[in-house]
Order: structure tokens, then C-alpha cells, then sequence
């Protein structure tokens, strides 16, 4: 956590400095506005704090108009609150009263370390997932998550960085999709002084941001084409060349990328680079949908409810017997956002020592119908759920996972597994002995992977 202290260190900000730093806060302090601009360009940083004797109108529109996305929170003495609703008006997120409150600061630098996005999970489908991306996490090997929109892509990406080696330094992230293409350029690698108009400065650009740390390239499809070649030789040779400079930087990361499109399939379409697509998917995470995950659904509704009772100073309050069906049932098409957004509408919405199913609706104040309970219509999802699971993986993801799971269900005999696959103990042995040389475990008779996975 990187935090940029902008205004004349009294006693009051040297509290406040030391108070961040005893919470992991790494501090750099700047005299005024310009001075904060300036090393927001050159070094970057997770939180800005200003005090509210300095403009922080200059400051935020400076950072709008240069397209630097760093939250900004005001502090003053604790008796002007004329200043903090104006702090607030000019555009800073939050206002921390001074003298500090160690509390209320560690709140705020957790809040934007965290950044609201806590990793839950229980469902099997999840835990091979999250295991396979917790051994590859110490490596400095690329790794390509992919899944459909709103399953946490970039939760599991942060998780990958909070256990590796680079854990204490940043991770940036660059939504690929949200950017404008003309833009994304000076986004990802910086600019000179004067390369375009409103470059106003030297900016270092996310890749410098991240140096040392991890650079997530979220919905790296939406690429254009163009952008990839450069991207692909930063990849390759560990150094980028800023919009209008003349000279290579040396950056030193390790890259995430995420989508929610098959890439193998655009490279087929021409649309993305197969060079750099076998560049990033040395390691490939596919997280399921939520409907895949069954045992995920309520974990994570007891979580939302809760996060959402403190934020907003209601009462937790749990999900009733027919609240828990609703939620359990439903097809959850937007994943887990979707859920999210329900719950947190139900903890809004609900009255009583419970939420109840009457709270669960949609952002038209429609109620969730539960889906059929019927055999035929609970066997059609199942079906549905296996079929979207196999959308987006490789033929050698699908007969790894068969092969494993086959292995499981016979306790590890392998004589047995050979029997139900149509294959021979040969060609068995053969492919467990590569997944076992990728870091995959691998059941082995009466082991008790085997067992817990039988009983």
C-alpha cells in the first residue's frame, strides 16, 4: 500500500504518517499540489491524503484531467467542517478529522487495500481452482484467468498476488475494456512531455506503476490488435517505451490477464495474437459459473449480507429458510455481482429478524421466481450446468479433469479407472505421470484424496 501525504507535516500529519506506516503504508510526503502531481507521475500511488488547506479542487481536477484514477481523501483540523463538506464537494472520496484516529485511518487504508473484494468459496469446483492458482502463486509464470462476467476474475487474480513472492509490492490493475483504444497506449506504458495534446508532464505509465509487483490486464480481448505487438515485446523483453520517448524502460512484473471470451477462439478469428495468447497462458485458471458452484451460493450470501448490514449500519441479519431456497435456486445469469446486488438490496429492503424472501428481488422491485423443483427440471439444469462448463476449455483441460475425477471415484486403482475410461492402464499411467510433472496431485490407492473424494 502506497501513500502519497500532500501538505506541510505538523505534528498532526506526522501522526497520521507514523499511524500509516505502523499499518504496512508505505509514505511519501510532498509540499503542495504541484509537488504531489508530480510524484503521482513519476512513482504512483494507491491513496492520496491532502490537507484541506491546500485546493483540493486543483488536485482532483488535475488528476481527472491527466486520467489518474488515485482516490483522493482530505484531512483537517476536526472543528472546520465547512472545509470537509467542501473537500467533499471538490471531489475527495473521504474526510478523516484531525488530530488522527489510528483506527479510523487503518479503516480507511483497508478499505482501499482490500478494495471491497473479499475471496469466498467452499464448493469443490472452486477449491481445484483456487489450489492450482495457490501453487503456481510463487512462481513469476503468467497466468490467464478466464470465466464468465461478474464469477471474480480479478479476486482470484489479487488472491494470486497476495501469495507471491511479490505480495508487499503493488498490484495495478488496467481494465483493457474500459479504456479508449486511442488512450490505452499512454495507460499501459506513460508518455513524454508534449507527445499528444494534454500530455502536460512526463507520466510513468501502469506498467512502471507495477514495477516490482503484479500488472492484472483485465479483459485483455478487447485489445486492439495493434496494442498487442507492443504489449507482446514488454512481455518478452521486460521493457516498454513511453508515447513519445526515445529510450527503453526497464520494468521488472509479473502479468495477469483475464477474460470472459475464449481467446483460443479469437486467435482462430484473427482478432487476438497467438503469439501472445501461449505469452500469457502458460498457467490457465478457469473459474465456473456460479450455477456450477452450488455450494458457493449461500457462503457467499451470508458474506454479502453481512458486508452490507456494517456498511450501511443495519443490523446482520441472516437469510431466512425460504429466502436461502430462493437464493439457491436461481440460475444467478450475472454470477456473482448478480448476487451481490441482490443481496445487498435485500439487506436494504428487509424488516424483521430475518430476510425474508419478499426482500429478494429484482432492481425492478420484481420478485425472483424459484426455478422449477420438478426431477426433469432440476436434471435439465444439471445438464445445462455441465454443457457451460465445458464451453472455453481445451479437449486436454476436459480429459485432465475426467481422467482425475474418474481416478477419484476408484479410490486411485488405476486398473479400475483404465476400465470406465476405454483406455488402457498404459496410456493411464502415461497421462498421470504428465499431470503429475505439471504439480497436479494425483490420487494414489486408499489415499485420502481418494477416500474424501468417495465418501
Amino acid at each position: 500500500m502506497r501513500l502519497l501525504m500532500i501538505g506541510r507535516l505538523n505534528g498532526e500529519l506526522v501522526t497520521a504518517s507514523k499511524i500509516a506506516m505502523s499499518r504496512g503504508a508505505a509514505v511519501t510526503q510532498a509540499d503542495g499540489v504541484e509537488q504531489g502531481l508530480a510524484t503521482l507521475r513519476a512513482k504512483g500511488a494507491d491513496l492520496v491524503m491532502i490537507d484541506v488547506g491546500l485546493s483540493v479542487r486543483d488536485l482532483v481536477g488535475a488528476l481527472n484531467e491527466e486520467r489518474i484514477r488515485t482516490p483522493v481523501v482530505a484531512c483537517g483540523v476536526a472543528a472546520d467542517a465547512r472545509a470537509a463538506v467542501a473537500a467533499i464537494q471538490a471531489g475527495a472520496k473521504e474526510y478523516i478529522p484531525l488530530p488522527p484516529d489510528p483506527e479510523l485511518i487503518a479503516a480507511v487504508l483497508e478499505a482501499v487495500a482490500a478494495d471491497g473484494r473479499a475471496f469466498v468459496w467452499r464448493d469443490p469446483s472452486m477449491e481445484r481452482v483456487v489450489k492450482l492458482a495457490e501453487q503456481v502463486a510463487r512462481s513469476e509464470a503468467s497466468v490467464l484467468i478466464t470465466g464468465e462476467s461478474g464469477t471474480g476474475k480479478e479476486v482470484l487474480a489479487r488472491h494470486v498476488h497476495a501469495r507471491s513472492n511479490r505480495a508487499a509490492k503493488p498490484f495495478v490493475s488496467v481494465n483493457c475494456a474500459a479504456i479508449p483504444e486511442a488512450l490505452l497506449e499512454s495507460e499501459l506504458f506513460g508518455h513524454e512531455k508534449g507527445a499528444f495534446t494534454g500530455a502536460v508532464a512526463r507520466r510513468i505509465g501502469r506498467f512502471e506503476e507495477a514495477n516490482g509487483g503484479t500488472l492484472l490486464l483485465d479483459e485483455i480481448s478487447e485489445m486492439d490488435v495493434r496494442l498487442q505487438s507492443k504489449l507482446l515485446r514488454a512481455l518478452q523483453e521486460r521493457v516498454i517505451d513511453r508515447v513519445g520517448g526515445s529510450a527503453p524502460v526497464k520494468v521488472d512484473i509479473r502479468v495477469l490477464a483475464t477474460s470472459n471470451r475464449n481467446l483460443a477462439e479469437e486467435v482462430r478469428k484473427g482478432s487476438f495474437r497467438e503469439d501472445l495468447f501461449y505469452r500469457l497462458n502458460v498457467v490457465h485458471l478457469r473459474l465456473p459459473a456460479l450455477r456450477e458452484r452450488p455450494a458457493d451460493i449461500l457462503e457467499l450470501a451470508a458474506h454479502f449480507s453481512k458486508k452490507y448490514a456494517e456498511v450501511n449500519g443495519l443490523p446482520v441479519r441472516p437469510l431466512s429458510r425460504a429466502a436461502q431456497t430462493l437464493v439457491r435456486e436461481n440460475p444467478w445469469r450475472g454470477n456473482v455481482r448478480e448476487l451481490e446486488n441482490t443481496v445487498h438490496r435485500a439487506v436494504l429492503l428487509a424488516s424483521g429478524a430475518e430476510i425474508g424472501p419478499e426482500a429478494i428481488l429484482t432492481p425492478e422491485g420484481d420478485a425472483i421466481a424459484a426455478a422449477p423443483a420438478g426431477p426433469a427440471a432440476r436434471a435439465a439444469q444439471v445438464a445445462e450446468a455441465a454443457t457451460r462448463g465445458l464451453v472455453g476449455r481445451t479437449v486436454a483441460q476436459v480429459e485432465c479433469d475426467l481422467i482425475l475425477d474418474t481416478l477419484d471415484h476408484c479410490l486411485g486403482n488405476r486398473t479400475h479407472a483404465a476400465k470406465i475410461l476405454g483406455i488402457s492402464i498404459r496410456t493411464l499411467r502415461n497421462k498421470l505421470n504428465e499431470y503429475v510433472e505439471a504439480g497436479l496431485e494425483v490420487a494414489e490407492p486408499g489415499s485420502a484424496r481418494a477416500a474424501a473424494a468417495y465418501g
